[in-house]
């Protein structure tokens, strides 16, 4: 009897069903698309409604070959490419290309890669959604029209190797509008003034607010001082008391785009490697005594809804695992973003019964964190709020001056047993063991005044976490998209670059944001690209005709073109000169960007290729003199790190130092990895202190 042939996209998930479906199935793999648009041309028939013209892609001949040889023996043929709008256009590909009617019963889809969701794929095939094909082609044949119309035009006036995209536009503009307005930032200058109040047998740390009721801010210096001229000799007691309650609620199970900002701030990772990861998680990783399994959902998704039976699992979980304080009397339900396609669940495990530490050694490090971090913040979803007692206490002094004091008591952990959400920029929040007991009236004695100065801050840049988030937030892109935009504007384009894990134009990329937003305003405007994906929701939702839509796009398109050739002048990009002379020929070095971050290169390229990178402070002080420690890499190309002051002080280490002190010895420690954990390690021989730490910065701890 003649095998039953599934055909999936990867060779890992091609494994991992195999196993579950058995015999009288055959399981082959695409490994991705098997047609595109050529690379040589534009493949898109302009004056013939936008037909797209599609070719195998080179490299695919031969796997199609073997595809072919096993359909034309196959009793069935299921396509069970991913359950989005690309893997429903790769299945209506392979349908093309292997002779299949697109309405017939061919296309299984399934959102996580368990037995029981595979199997029951099976059972219930359907007929290819043209509506998702549609969408995706539209998103394809834009692009295409936008990359190739463009280019040209950056090659020409600006350089070779320059693209521009929808996308990617509107992601390099935000980042240059960003840069802007840090430039144009004007600090100014505000005091704060603090004390500490004893009160009764409790001492509390306040903040001076205003006179009475009245707020008032410290400009200067002489604000402060007259402050603290009307604090001399004043009598202060305790005013208006209020307690209170807070609940702090759990986050939702993450979507495509709350997983790639959560594993940055956690875990340092970035979009790109996120995916990657994830994408292993899903597709399936071989557990010991289990086979290949997929551990979490689909991952891309934009959407917090939970199956019911997941719900009913994690509850379970919850209740067995810590009571019935930790579970609320309902399921918590999330509410999902209006623009949001709500294809799919949230992402979380697929068996809420395989706890992480359970199958930490099948798994890599990095699979394991962020196997961890996806099942955490599922559990926790679906656990009671954390509730604090707070006191807010205004203490009045008899001149009219104010302080307050803030204080909060964790009363009940409710979720945060399991998880607590990271944010960009965090703000230190003091939680207190204890709230002192107060009452109005009571004397406050004051402490000693403390007047400090600071300066308002510009925004701040960007991180791939908060960049997910505004083109999430102003509805640029889909969940399928964040990573690979921010990796062609970082990586191949060279448009931005990373400083200390912060988005940073590059020239290229201001010269290249500048020639797009003075000529092509509609492709780099925020408002007309969201509008543009809401049209392609239309399409998928089969309320809207794709080619309507590329019409109405490339009608205006075109005329922005034929301007922008004739007005376009070259553009000379002139390197800054330094003062460091090239050792190999002795010119001096200009100063070149690239995805890494800034760099010396000598002028004379090609004839002569000497480079020179830069050091990286790294925030520690040298544990001989006190300096800064840089980052420096060695002849061979190994990273070292070395004093400021070199050659007065000659302090220099292969391991990154820390900051920590050792307990025990105080000297200093450095950095180190095992497969799993990270440690700081004093780097006197004869102590050797180590101390495990959690990795909430993307420390590697490579050399």
């Amino acid at each position: 009897m003649a095998n039953k042939l599934v055909i999936v996209e990867s060779p890992a998930k091609a494994k991992t069903i195999g196993k579950f479906l058995g015999r009288g199935y055959k399981v082959e793999a695409s490994q991705g698309h098997v047609r595109d648009l050529p690379k040589s041309q534009i493949g898109v028939d302009v004056e013939n409604n936008f037909e797209p013209k599609y070719i195998t892609i080179r490299g695919r001949g031969e796997i199609l070959a073997k595809i072919r040889k096993e359909a034309r023996s196959a009793s069935k043929i299921y396509l069970a490419t991913d359950p989005d709008r690309e893997g429903e256009a790769i299945s209506w590909h392979l349908a093309n290309v292997l002779g299949i009617d697109e309405t017939s019963a061919c296309r299984i889809e399934f959102h996580e890669v368990t037995s029981k969701a595979v199997k029951a794929a099976v059972k219930n095939p359907r007929k290819i959604d043209m509506d998702l094909v549609n969408a995706q082609q539209a998103r394809r044949v834009l692009d295409r029209l936008v990359g190739y119309k463009i280019s040209p035009i950056l090659w020409q006036k600006v350089k070779k190797g320059l693209s521009a995209g929808r996308v990617q536009s509107v992601a390099t503009k935000i980042i240059c509008d960003r840069e802007a307005e840090i430039e144009a930032f004007i600090p100014e200058e505000y005091w704060t003034l603090s004390t500490a109040f004893k009160i009764g047998d409790a001492e509390v740390a306040a903040r001076f607010t205003g006179m009475g009721d009245e707020k008032q801010e410290l400009k200067t210096r002489e604000d402060a001082d007259a402050i603290i001229a009307k604090c001399e000799g004043a009598k202060f007691s305790v005013g208006a008391i209020k307690r209170a309650e807070r609940r702090r609620l759990p986050a939702p199970p993450f979507t495509t785009s709350n997983l790639q900002q959560e594993a940055s701030r956690k875990l340092g990772f970035s979009t790109q490697k996120t995916m990657q990861i994830a994408q292993q998680l899903y597709e399936g990783v071989e557990l010991a005594g289990e086979g290949s399994q997929g551990l979490v959902t689909y991952i891309r998704t934009d959407s917090t809804r939970i199956a019911d039976e997941a719900l009913e699992a994690v509850r379970a979980l919850i209740l067995e695992s810590y009571g019935e304080a930790y579970l609320p009397e309902k399921a918590n339900v999330y509410k999902t973003r209006k623009s949001a396609q709500d294809a799919h669940e949230a992402i979380r495990p697929t068996v809420v019964e395989r706890r992480p530490e359970s199958i930490k050694a099948s798994l890599s490090r990095d699979q394991y964190r962020l196997y961890k971090l996806i099942y955490d913040r599922f559990v926790s979803s679906q656990m009671t709020p954390a509730l604090y007692d707070t006191l807010a206490v205004d203490i009045d002094g008899d001149t009219g001056v104010r302080f307050h004091f803030n204080g909060q008591k964790l009363r009940f952990p409710g979720f945060t047993v399991v998880y607590v959400e990271s944010v960009d920029d965090p703000q230190e929040e003091t939680v207190n063991n204890s709230l002192p007991e107060l009452s109005e009236g009571m004397a406050a004695i004051q402490g000693e005044m403390n007047a400090e100065q600071h300066f308002t801050q510009p925004p701040p840049r960007y991180t791939e976490a908060s960049l997910v988030r505004t083109l999430e937030e102003k509805g640029i892109g889909r969940p399928s998209t964040y990573s690979p935009t921010i990796s062609t504007i970082t990586g191949r384009r060279g448009y931005i670059a990373k400083e200390n894990k912060r988005l940073i134009p590059t020239e290229l990329g201001r010269i290249v944001n500048d020639l797009m937003c003075n000529n092509f305003p509609d492709i780099v405007d925020v408002a007309f690209t969201a509008t543009m994906e809401n049209e392609l929701d239309d399409v998928e939702a089969g309320t809207a005709d794709w080619r309507r839509i590329v019409a109405d796009f490339y009608g205006p398109f075109e005329k922005d073109l034929e301007k922008a050739e004739a007005s376009i002048e070259k553009v000379a990009i002139e390197d800054q000169v330094s003062d460091v002379p090239c050792e190999k020929c002795g010119a001096m070095m200009v100063y070149k960007m690239s995805r890494y971050g800034r760099f010396l290169a000598c002028p004379n390229f090609p004839a002569c290729r000497h480079t020179l990178a830069l050091p990286n402070n790294i925030g520690v002080p040298c544990p001989k003199c006190g300096g800064e420690l840089l980052e420096r890499i060695s002849r061979k190309g190994r990273k070292f790190y070395g004093c400021e002051k070199y050659p007065e002080c000659d302090f220099v280490s292969w391991d990154r130092p820390v900051a920590d002190k050792c307990p025990v010895c105080g000297s200093y420690m450095v950095l180190k990895h095992s497969r799993d954990n990270l440690y700081h390690v004093c780097a006197n021989e004869t102590c050797r202190h180590r101390v495990q730490v959690e990795n909430t910065s993307g420390e590697d701890g490579e050399n």
